[in-house]
This record gives structure tokens, sequence and C-alpha cells, in this order.
């Protein structure tokens, strides 16, 4: 099993996740962080730490957030890894609790 960042990331990006990853395993775009399936150790560690509640176990994937597996993997073989702590998307606090954001994406 692996975990997943799903909908609440978007726009938000907080990463406090990032810090506390023992593999480095997470992938940054510009109004998104991923996680590598490849890569995750499955520790949970980045699931406390997420400030927007936007990663679960690929098994516990909220109703309706099944496509974001396949989605991290995809992205995280395009992205760079994020492997520091970075400010949030300048509104993330106005984004953070916002439903069905997958349209703002930027791939």
């Amino acid at each position: 099993m692996t975990y997943v960042v799903t909908d609440n990331c978007i726009n938000c990006k907080y990463t406090d996740c990032v810090m506390v990853c023992p593999v480095n395993c997470f992938h940054e775009g510009q109004n998104f962080i991923v996680i590598d399936p490849d890569e995750c150790i499955e520790c949970a560690a980045c699931v406390q730490e997420c400030a927007a509640g936007a990663i679960f176990r690929e098994d516990a994937l909220p109703l309706g957030m099944e496509n974001f597996k396949k989605l991290n993997a995809e992205l995280a073989r395009d992205w760079p890894k994020i492997t520091r702590n970075k400010p949030a998307h300048p509104d993330a606090n106005r984004w953070v609790y916002m439903d069905n954001k997958l349209q703002h994406l930027i791939r």
C-alpha cells in the first residue's frame, strides 16, 4: 500500500509532510505535490503533518478520490522531487477546504 495526495492539496501545497518523509518520495508541481508510489515505504509520517488533510492510504481514499492514486503515480514520473519545506501557495488558507479542485490542477 502507498499513500496518496488528494484534492485538498491543490492550490494549498503545504510542505510540512515533505519534511517528515524518510525516503523523499514527494514530487512538486506548480500548485500540487504528489507521492511516488514506488518510493513510498508506507510509514504514514506524512499523514499527521498534512495541514490540508489531503493524504490517505490508497485503500482508504475518500469516495470520488480514487483517481488520485493513478494521478500521483503519473505526475511523480514527470515532476521533480521536493525535499525541503517551502512556503504554501499564496491563497492556501482560502483554498484548503474547497471541494472539487481537480480542474485547477496545473500540470
